[in-house]
């Protein structure tokens, strides 16, 4: 039902353009915008296309377009903010439109001076087709407004790998805004109105601030934003450590045995004398005194060797001495055994 009412007042504006032959229509009559922002001036018209001179119908042609800035006709030598004749219009003032039905007008950098009231005219090339809509659309400067953040999620608590938009906004909602991010007090690299954040992190964890580029005045309050760890955060977090614990573990068992293999190295390089600069002098000083007592001890030897000799060579003596004595009493028995006999 919205849709045919408006279709319905679309057709009798065209019908109102064309018994008249000319109109100029602004979007809005009234705006605000913040000192230091971009305000943007939606406009279109229909230029009557031809006039009777009495005689004939006599076509017409825009030939120039004008905004002009507290003027209700705007013409001759009124200052103009925009002239398409003109090459040196402030650069501020931006004309979106043409020569043929757009006639969008664009402010950028808004200064206090910017409140008033704009107007456009569409002149041709005869005066039967100049034209002004004298309602015109009036700006309000608003220099105190601080920017408000405005989440596209209503919980502050989100979870990871969600997504969630950041607009930095004004109670001025009919323009364009250049601003500056800042997350815990640190700017980022966006400066458009919005903030897509996607997807969610523990890093994006923090307090968002904003305010218009040209004007850190209006730095919004701080959003907190909180980002929790989800079931899968969660499980990816406990793989994390444990993972973590067996590599440190891993890495403890190799020290250890690159250790030990060193040391057995090390104490087999001993055993078997190694290269005696490398020696300790102690272990130096300790082979030198194995080496004189082996060598005292070889000297030793052949004493001990000959006492055992001579020591062997007196009891055999002992032994064959006995021997005889225990044969030559043997031998009496016998001969007193004949005796006796005989």
């Amino acid at each position: 039902m919205a849709v045919y009412g408006e279709m319905i007042l679309w057709s009798f504006v065209f019908l109102l353009a064309a018994a008249v032959g000319q109109t100029v229509i602004y979007s809005l009559t009234s705006t605000c915008a913040v000192r230091g922002s971009t305000v943007t001036l939606p406009c279109t018209f229909t230029p009557r296309k031809s006039f009777n001179d009495g005689w004939r119908e006599v076509p017409l042609k825009i030939v120039r377009v004008r905004w002009c800035k507290n003027h209700e006709i705007c013409h001759r030598g009124t200052p103009s903010v925009f002239d398409s004749n003109s090459a040196n219009s402030d650069p501020r003032y931006q004309y979106l439109g043409d020569m043929k039905t757009n006639c969008t007008l664009q402010i950028r950098d808004v200064q206090q001076g910017d409140s008033a009231t704009f107007r456009f005219r569409m002149e041709a090339d005869h005066p039967e087709g100049h034209f002004t809509n004298t309602t015109g659309v009036t700006v309000r400067v608003d220099d105190l407004t601080k920017m408000r953040i405005i989440s596209s999620s209503d919980d502050k608590k989100l979870s990871r790998g969600e997504t969630v938009t950041l607009l930095c906004a004004s109670v001025c909602t009919f323009h364009q805004l250049e601003v500056t991010w800042f997350k815990d007090g640190h700017a980022l690299s966006e400066t458009g109105p919005s903030l897509l954040l996607c997807p969610l992190t523990a890093e994006d964890s923090g307090n968002y601030t904003c305010a218009l580029k040209k004007n850190m005045k209006t730095l919004s309050e701080p959003y907190s934003l909180q980002v929790e760890a989800g079931a899968d955060g969660v499980l990816r977090l406990v793989l994390g450590v444990v993972f973590g614990l067996l590599l440190a573990v891993i890495l403890l068992v190799l020290f250890i045995f690159i250790i030990k293999r060193k040391l057995a190295a090390a104490e087999h390089q001993r055993a078997v004398g190694g290269d005696p600069e490398q020696k300790h002098p102690d272990s130096i000083y300790s082979n030198i005194m194995k080496s004189a007592q082996t060598e005292a001890a070889q000297q030793q030897e052949p004493g001990r060797a000959v006492e055992d000799v001579s020591y062997a060579s007196v009891q055999f003596k002992q032994k064959k001495q006995e021997g005889r004595r225990f044969q030559a009493a043997d031998d009496d028995v016998v001969y007193s055994s004949v005796s006796s006999r005989g």
